[in-house]
């Protein structure tokens, strides 16, 4: 999930340069979410002892 929200990142990035604005917008959007549900995964996993991802 990590890995998917780098992704979302670098594509909001790219399309940040080249003016896209939008896209950079709606990119930039779901690499947070994911990232997020990221964290909250990782933290369950920490406190509750398993390995969930």
């Amino acid at each position: 999930m990590l890995h998917y929200a780098l992704v979302f990142l670098v594509i909001a990035l790219v399309a940040a340069v080249l003016g896209f604005g939008g896209i950079a917008a709606g990119a930039a959007g779901i690499a947070k979410i994911l990232f997020l549900v990221f964290l909250v995964l990782a933290i369950v996993a920490f406190f509750s002892g398993r390995r969930v991802l």
